[in-house]
């Protein structure tokens, strides 16, 4: 299975496809730009819902569900988001089909079915959320609102990737409401915070925290924090966002509070969410030519055992062992799969336990039982060692968590290593090139010298990183004073 893969040095992009595809995870749809995730994809996305969610609990956040729909004038209401989403928005204007009286046994829109007000399908939520949340809030007694919904949205793609950039694609986005500027905006860090935790503790991917540029800034928002990745072939990779909203959709949509002094105020928003673009960012950051690698706290099952034999009998006696081994490793919350389909051979099951990337492969078979021994396999390394029976689940164990840690640090390394700091333009555009990665340089702070860099160079300003050092120095376009770096690299 894993040779039909294009290498990563030959084709990243093919590479990538093709992996996603083969290991069965997603694939292309009927609705152009739309992706059917399959259950092994979803089991992936299932596990990062739940650390996610039990995270945003943990800091006190509920979910909640809103409409699918937003009115149009709704949208509208405040203005720069609207500007910002328009050209991906999906709009309905009708509300039924009839029978095509032209061509028998097809339809058509009924021309009488117009809706009186056209009807946006979410691109986000921020809009319907806040026109709900007027009717919540009237005093400092009903703050804060801490929300989150796990829903789909659509925004309008033509040039599609599997789970990188799809027209529909899954996601969670907070929605929270304040008294005071300063509650908002720890909150905004908060989230980004626990963003980056994930990333790390369970995905494996070392991030960089940042503020965005005004440019680069979620429409409607004062300040934009993010989680900015390196994925192996160079690129960066936005991994999560939270917004800092201001008062800006409290206005839209007239949302006032009393507070404890009794006058009235505008409440103080912020919102946030990641989407299955991270599973985009799992494959690319560890996988490699045979096929996926996961880190063991995301893998739908953490060990695979395999059994090796020729009879019935045989086959009785290695999953009567096969079944003691699952029952202690469950104890141990260690998910596992005993893979005992006949329809293929052992070397069929590794290879595509080998693509799927699942941590650790245990193979037994009748010599195994007479030593009292088993054979334990390791996806990121493909070292092998016989290991006792007696000892294997606490081999096991110890070994998930040396995988997961070694995954961390292995992309950590690349990571660091693909850091460089450049002083002119000539040698930006040769790192940019040659090297690839992430560049820190000094930028005048104008959206103009932005959009320059960007049109000359196809890289953009990932984000102003949170431990920037201030240190005097001169714009790498325009040589105009700067006092801090910032983050450049070429990205998804």
């Amino acid at each position: 299975m894993s040779k039909n893969l294009t290498s990563r040095a030959e084709d990243y992009s093919k590479w990538y496809n093709e992996l996603v595809v083969k290991a069965d995870l997603a694939e292309n749809s009927a609705v152009r730009g739309c992706m059917v995730i399959k259950p092994y994809g979803y089991a992936i996305w299932e596990k990062m819902q739940a650390e996610l969610d039990r995270m945003f609990k943990e800091t006190g956040h509920q979910n909640a569900y809103f409409p699918l729909f937003v009115p149009k004038s709704l949208f509208e209401a405040e203005e720069k988001n609207a500007e910002g989403f328009a050209k991906e928005c999906a709009v309905v204007t009708h509300y039924r089909l009839q029978t095509d009286p032209d061509n028998e046994g097809k339809l058509r829109i009924d021309p009488d079915a117009k809706l009186e007000e056209e009807l946006v399908v979410r691109p986000t939520s921020e809009a319907i959320i806040w026109n709900t949340y007027k009717n919540w809030i009237q005093s400092y007694r009903d703050l804060p609102i801490l929300v989150n919904q796990w829903a789909n949205v659509v925004r309008w793609e033509m040039r599609t990737r599997l789970f990188l950039r799809t027209a529909e694609f899954l996601w969670q986005e907070g929605h929270t409401a304040h008294a005071t500027k300063d509650e908002a905006w720890e909150e905004t860090k908060l989230i980004n915070n626990v963003y980056a935790k994930f990333a790390e503790n369970f995905m494996a991917i070392p991030v960089i925290q940042g503020l965005k540029t005004e440019s680069e800034r979620f429409a409607g928002a004062e300040e934009t924090m993010c989680i900015e990745a390196l994925m192996q072939d160079g690129k960066a990779l936005q991994a999560g966002t939270s917004h800092f909203l201001g008062q800006n959709f409290a206005k839209a949509f007239d949302v006032k509070f009393a507070n404890r002094d009794g006058k009235l105020d505008y409440v103080w928003a912020t919102s946030w969410g990641v989407s299955t673009r991270l599973m985009g960012a799992l494959i690319m950051t560890h996988s490699d030519d045979k096929g996926l690698v996961l880190p063991p706290n995301l893998a739908p099952y953490q060990v695979v055992i395999v059994p090796i034999y020729k009879n019935d009998e045989q086959f009785s006696a290695v999953k009567q062992v096969a079944d003691e081994i699952i029952s202690d490793l469950k104890e141990r919350n260690i998910s596992v799969k005993f893979d005992g389909r006949d329809t293929l051979r052992p070397g069929a099951k590794f290879a595509q336990h080998e693509l799927q990337g699942v941590p650790l492969r245990i193979a037994i078979g009748p010599k195994d039982l007479e030593d009292n021994t088993v054979e334990l396999a390791r996806r990121d390394t493909f070292t092998k060692e016989t290991v006792i029976l007696d000892r294997i689940n606490v081999v096991v164990e110890d070994l998930l968590e040396e995988i997961q840690k070694g995954l961390f640090n292995k992309a950590l390394a690349y990571r660091d290593s693909h850091i460089t700091e450049v002083e002119d333009f000539e040698e930006f555009k040769t790192v940019l090139e040659t090297k690839t990665g992430f560049i820190l340089a000094h930028w005048d702070g104008t959206s103009e010298t932005e959009q320059k860099i960007k049109e000359l160079s196809k890289a953009t300003i990932r984000c102003i990183p949170i431990d920037s050092k201030e240190e005097s120095g001169k714009c790498v376009l325009t040589g105009k004073p700067s006092n801090k770096r910032v983050l450049f690299a070429k990205a998804y």
